[in-house]
């Protein structure tokens, strides 16, 4: 293939070598997706914390963050009389709360926004 002038007669050859870099090139992209699979099994970050696995895994005292978890800074849910936080949700929260932020990608920055109104606002607060 290294001539610049292909004839009718060398399409065979051609084509075969384009077949076997286009089957090495997929065979590649199948085994890194394989590999990203376990990866991200293996990672599972959405584990269920308790208050002080989350004091501890933030390094946050554990005063601070029930206060903010009572004024609903950190993202939690409190389906009975204890608060559950998720790592992936904490990990995400410290990230946007930097004062020398990682840009968020548009997906997460669409949740972070949603995930800040709890509330409809008022309609005599809006002005045309």
């Amino acid at each position: 293939m290294e001539q610049n002038e292909l004839t009718f007669n060398d399409l065979p050859q051609v084509v075969a070598q384009l077949r076997d870099e286009v089957m090495g090139m997929r065979r590649l992209l199948i085994k890194q997706q394989e590999e990203d699979r376990k990866h991200q099994v293996c990672e599972n970050r959405h584990k269920p914390m308790t208050v002080e696995e989350a004091a501890e895994y933030t390094r946050i005292p554990l005063g601070t963050l029930y206060m903010k978890l009572g004024d609903g800074t950190i993202p939690a849910t409190k389906p009975g009389k204890r608060y559950v936080l998720y790592q992936d949700e904490l990990d995400k929260w410290l990230e946007a709360n930097r004062k020398n932020a990682v840009p968020l990608t548009a997906d997460e920055e669409n949740e972070a926004i949603l995930s800040s109104h709890k509330r409809k606002p008022n309609k005599s607060c809006w002005h045309d």
